[in-house]
């Protein structure tokens, strides 16, 4: 225990320590901690459904069908009507035969890596994936090698070196680092070249990026044929919790029958899947959400650039201002803190020395007024 603690407080020097805020009220663009309101910009509740109305109102008819618990994993008794109705909806919205639900995306990700990889095999990711996909490849035992950030050329220089059995890209949809989008046509385009599979973590973008809200794939015009795997998550543009992969008959039957993360684990509760229904409507019915958002990030990066903040290129709800060090990072984040505003500071190893930064969000539930409140937070600690 003396070596933990020894650790921990080398980690609390470096600047290096988490800690846990502790909210006293809903999520939304204002939240509740210490008896102090914060204008609150790291969030990934994009849609601001986390605390709808609507969607609670169904939760609370999901409790009293179904209770709070479901009670036993999927394939023992815990699968219930909401599920698989949620199942069906979820497959219909991302234009794909099945669906199906896990209780995390961390879960998702090590499911489909760990169902169909072994050690013959060979998985390629993006650097800065999502610990879950680079976690799932390492689970599966399968050879993991990693490209350059969306370099599409280094990743055709691995593929044309591999010699594995199969061979899974996987990507996120949206990094959530840095908000940009990965090349999918380029990447859709070297998977056909060498006989592989792509996979999508979509979790940043399905809900926010497209026209219907479809995610990345929308964007980008891709289908099953080019994306034969989809991973989703709800508890960022959908507001509730839970994930699911989307594909082929085979392909969730396959999972079904072998990933151990869904096997081996209790069902999210059917109350929270009744909520997701209502919420998964709201996204396809609400388009002015989406707008709205696009208009809150247009104000902000015209702001910050008046201000000269560097920010990465993201067209997405994350704007990562980049400001290198750790120490200035942390500094900003506490300064800007005291001012009523509440924005995480990301530093290593979550991302790369040299680039710690402010990852701010934003929700359609903010307002013009919170932007123009935020920029002269900003402006105040520079």
């Amino acid at each position: 225990m003396l070596k933990l603690q020894q650790a921990l407080d080398e980690r609390r020097a470096r600047q290096l320590y988490r800690s846990r805020q502790v909210l006293e009220g809903p999520q939304g663009p204002r939240v509740v901690i210490d008896g102090r309101e914060y204008l609150n910009f790291c969030s990934n509740d994009y849609l601001g459904l986390a605390n709808h109305p609507e969607v609670k109102q169904a939760f609370k008819r999901g409790v009293d069908e179904f209770g709070v618990g479901s009670g036993a994993a999927h394939l023992v008794s815990g699968h219930a009507r909401p599920h698989h109705q949620l199942e069906e909806e979820l497959a219909g919205f991302v234009g794909r035969p099945r669906a199906l639900l896990f209780s995390t995306g961390y879960m998702a990700n090590l499911g489909v890596a760990s169902a169909l990889l072994g050690r013959k095999d060979a998985m390629f990711e993006d650097r800065i994936n999502h610990a879950s996909l680079i976690d799932a490849a390492q689970l599966s035992g399968a050879r993991l090698q990693r490209y350059r950030h969306a370099d599409s050329e280094h990743l055709q220089q691995l593929l044309g070196n591999s010699h594995a059995t199969t061979r899974l890209i996987a990507t996120d949809g949206v990094f959530s680092m840095d908000g940009d989008l990965a090349p999918l046509p380029a990447l859709a385009q070297l998977a056909r070249q060498h006989a592989a599979w792509l996979m999508v973590d979509d979790a940043h973008g399905l809900g926010v990026i497209g026209v219907s809200g479809r995610g990345s794939l929308e964007q980008y015009d891709l289908g099953i044929n080019e994306v034969p795997i989809l991973v989703g998550t709800l508890g960022k543009g959908f507001g509730t919790f839970g994930a699911f992969v989307a594909g082929e008959e085979a392909l969730i039957e396959t999972l079904i029958q072998q990933a151990r993360s869904y096997i081996y684990t209790t069902a999210l509760p059917p109350a929270v899947a009744e909520a997701t229904r209502t919420s998964l409507q709201l996204v396809q019915t609400q388009g002015w959400r989406r707008e709205k958002l696009q208009q809150l990030i247009d104000q902000f990066r015209a702001g910050a650039a008046q201000l000269g903040l560097q920010l990465g290129a993201s067209t997405t709800p994350i704007q990562p201002w980049i400001v290198g060090e750790t120490e200035r990072a942390v500094a900003l984040s506490e300064t800007l803190k005291q001012q009523g505003i509440l924005i995480s500071a990301i530093r290593p190893p979550t991302v790369p020395q040299g680039t710690a930064r402010l990852r701010i969000t934003f929700s359609a539930a903010h307002e013009p007024a919170d932007v123009t409140q935020l920029l002269d937070s900003i402006e105040t600690v520079l």
